[in-house]
């Protein structure tokens, strides 16, 4: 009360100025979806807000209206995908034009999905406007989804939402807007078709308020390149068009040790000398990818000579171009999930035999490693029913899903026997915790080789090692296998007891500790003296201090995704892997008690002049 008479003796009101208010800088903190840094405008995604008129005078003439948004609507996806996939001649635009056909297939048949769009005629029938009626079912569809806690069937609903606002945009008829050169855009949700059409306009990253790693607008930003965060929580409320902002959506691993930062930034409105020196790391970001660009036909090789073979984890045709864009060996990790994901659906035996087939067609003499099905945990299995599990990371899934539905696992290794006729393949299992898994998965394979007609050339198999139960069966499991690879992500959150996912763990433990390091050293050791190949796909071989570390043990086959493979290979030729490996050696000697040797790592990197 004497703080109230006090204000209102100085003339104060009640209230905010907006103006002011407005040009507060806000930060927000959210999920890295894809990483990377953009700074510039701030560009807005909606559906326009409520519509004007809400009643109709002539419900005949709303029904004929909305029929025909319905009919521009669905031509317009079709346009879409048609010019997604048409060729282009510059290899870069047709990486970043052309879509997922399985991502946009699955988008259309929503689209055609005759539901939704009787709900909005119904209410037209009921009195509504064309606009009000789709406004309408979107609002209900925002409830329904708020009420759901199956993430895939989020989705699922999201595509449905998204389609509306783009009916609305039909009916209003509204056209895009271009976007500045590298704005963010800003969105409750996005669908795939409105990626791409913002993608084409020219954004350089996204926020959404909610999303997920498995929805279809992440699938799509990843084959772009785009950085994108989700789960910045009323974001929406505090943007205008046009504002400054910076996204820095970077790996949080990259910082590793304990009381590292978690997850990725979005600063709105930022002061002029922040802003600056984000521009500054930018630029100098897109100068040092401007002269990698000279290392992609060149050999991956260290300084002082050391050999490294650096391959690509893809998991959508729309990624394949990149294996010559980036100069990569082959693919050591395609995830065969992702296709099946995007679509919605469990694909039938030629539906998957077709998307292998183009795989081995664009690898040619290249390398193949094809993963079978990861579903399951937080990749949700179409039309399975739910499994509620308290750790869907360590429940039913991968290698697990395939043993007890054999018939899932024998129509995906018949599809592989078949699209690689005449030709090697090469099979990895994920998720495996026991030799018994392994042996009964690899039992199938070879049981449908049998029968196959013709047959592949040579047929390879072996195994993520995920699992750290598995290492303690290496004397069993290294005369069954005929190479290992080493999927970090999951052998970390397994080793550490950690949840990748959970935001209070990101950063905490990290690869370069003393026990993983001797971890990784004892596998090497291992797999050498049976004659095994070994070699890394985990996100840490992405990371150039981790992949030369990787390489200073002895890893000279790291898979990583495509936009690591130039900065990587700036590093290895950067950095004489001797020296590195005298240093490493070193500090292990003396690291009782250490709960990471990146910080002194990375400082004789940066004496050396390695590019990380």
């Amino acid at each position: 009360m004497v703080v109230a008479e006090v204000l209102s003796a100085i003339g104060a009101v009640d209230g905010v100025d907006q103006s002011f208010a407005s040009a507060l800088q806000r930060r927000f903190s959210g999920t890295v979806l894809v990483p990377g840094l953009v700074v510039g405008l701030v560009v807005l995604h909606g559906t326009g807000g409520a519509p004007e008129r809400l009643l109709a005078d002539d419900p005949i003439y709303e029904i004929q209206r909305l029929n025909q948004a319905v009919d521009t609507m669905q031509r317009g996806i079709d346009a879409l995908i048609a010019r997604s996939l048409q060729p282009q001649e510059d290899p870069e635009r047709q990486s970043s034009l052309r879509a997922s056909r399985e991502v946009l297939a699955a988008y259309r048949l929503v689209a055609a999905d005759n539901g939704w769009i009787r709900r909005a005629r119904a209410h037209v029938q009921g009195g509504l406007t064309a606009e009000a009626a789709v406004y309408r079912v979107a609002g209900e569809l925002r409830e329904r989804m708020r009420r759901i806690a199956d993430p895939y069937l989020r989705e699922r609903v999201a595509d449905v939402e998204d389609l509306a606002g783009r009916l609305l945009t039909a009916l209003r008829g509204q056209t895009r807007r271009a976007a500045p050169p590298g704005a963010i855009l800003v969105a409750r949700r996005l669908g795939p078709a409105d990626l791409l059409e913002w993608h084409a306009a020219g954004i350089g990253g996204l926020v959404i308020e909610e999303g997920s790693a498995a929805g279809h607008a992440a699938i799509i930003a990843r084959a772009l390149g785009l950085p994108m965060l989700a789960g910045l929580d009323g974001v929406l409320d505090a943007v205008a068009p046009g504002d400054d902002a910076i996204l820095t959506a970077e790996d949080s691993q990259s910082g590793g040790q304990f009381g590292g930062q978690s997850g990725g930034q979005f600063v709105l409105r930022p002061d002029q000398e922040l802003k600056a020196a984000y521009q500054r790391v930018q630029d100098s970001r897109s100068q040092r990818q401007a002269e990698w660009a000279c290392l992609r036909d060149r050999p991956a090789q260290t300084a002082d000579g050391t050999r490294v073979r650096l391959l690509l984890n893809i998991g959508l045709p729309l990624e394949l171009d990149q294996l010559d864009l980036t100069g990569a060996e082959g693919i050591g990790l395609f995830r065969t999930e992702i296709a099946m994901l995007a679509r919605g659906e469990l694909l039938d035996h030629a539906e998957q035999a077709s998307i292998y087939t183009r795989v081995l067609d664009a690898a040619g003499d290249r390398p193949v490693t094809f993963r079978t099905l990861d579903l399951g945990g937080d990749k949700l299995l179409p039309h399975a029913p739910a499994q509620p599990e308290q750790n869907p990371a360590m429940g039913w899934r991968s290698l697990r899903v395939g043993l007890d539905r054999p018939s899932l696992l024998r129509r995906q290794v018949r599809a592989l026997l078949a699209a690689a006729a005449g030709r090697e393949l090469c099979v990895m299992f994920p998720m495996v915790a026991t030799v018994a898994e392994f042996s009964a998965a690899r039992a199938l394979l070879m049981h449908e080789l049998a029968r196959a007609r013709p047959t592949p050339t040579r047929v390879v198999v072996g195994t993520m090692l995920e699992v750290p139960a598995l290492l303690w069966q290496m004397e069993a499991l290294l005369p069954l296998v005929d190479f290992i690879s080493v999927g970090t992500n999951d052998l970390m959150q397994f080793l550490f007891a950690a949840d990748r996912g959970a935001a209070g763990m990101a950063g905490r433990y990290d690869l370069l500790s003393p026990p993983v390091l001797d971890l990784l050293e004892h596998l090497r050791d291992a797999t050498a003296a049976h004659g095994v190949q070994l070699s890394v796909c985990g996100e840490a071989a992405s990371r150039p201090l981790e992949a030369l570390v990787l390489v200073a043990l002895g890893y000279t086959t790291l898979s990583m995704p495509a936009t690591a493979v130039l900065p990587v290979k700036a590093a290895l030729a950067s950095c004489s892997i001797v020296s590195l490996a005298a240093v490493l050696e070193a500090l292990r000697g003396r690291a009782d008690g250490v709960a990471s040797l990146r910080p002194p790592l990375t400082l004789w990197a940066r004496e050396q002049g390695v590019a990380l």
